[in-house]
């Protein structure tokens, strides 16, 4: 499945619509992507993920890595997403509480920005995981842990 992007600039907001999959061999692109927009001083981005299909755990650390990037230069990132699918994933991972997910574009520009200055429920580097940045585990001994021979 291809991954489509298309900017366009709602009040003072840049909204990046995406829609395909995000998943392992197209994730990097939406990281590029968010990475250019943050270069070029966009500081309020709005994630429109209405068209996404698919979000595996790549997916999701690159969004918490986009909205860390964001937020260190002083900026906001909110995710639009009404569909349960994706919506269930934010939910089982507990990343709804560190994104603000609106379910339309309208009501993601329409709220108010909330800054990282400690003025809003927050994100610190404690709540947030890269999922993708996790170590990759071998087969685990009785105690979780492995050794060189995986074993």
């Amino acid at each position: 499945m291809e991954l489509s992007f298309q900017t366009r600039t709602v009040a003072d907001r840049t909204v990046l619509e995406v829609g395909g999959e995000i998943d392992v061999y197209t994730a990097p692109r939406l990281r590029e992507r968010l990475v250019e927009l943050v270069g070029d001083g966009v500081r309020q981005i709005v994630v429109d993920m209405e068209r996404v299909e698919f979000l595996d755990s790549t997916g999701l650390g690159v969004l918490v890595g986009g909205l860390k990037r964001v937020r260190a230069q002083g900026g906001h990132l909110v995710l639009v997403c009404s569909q349960e699918r994706i919506l269930k994933i934010f939910r089982i991972t507990g990343l709804e509480r560190v994104f603000d997910i609106h379910p339309s574009v309208e009501e993601a520009v329409a709220a108010p920005v909330v800054m990282p200055d400690g003025t809003d429920a927050g994100i610190s580097d404690d709540d947030t995981h890269d999922p993708s940045e996790q170590p990759r585990r071998g087969p685990a001994g009785d105690d979780g842990t492995t050794t060189a021979s995986g074993h």
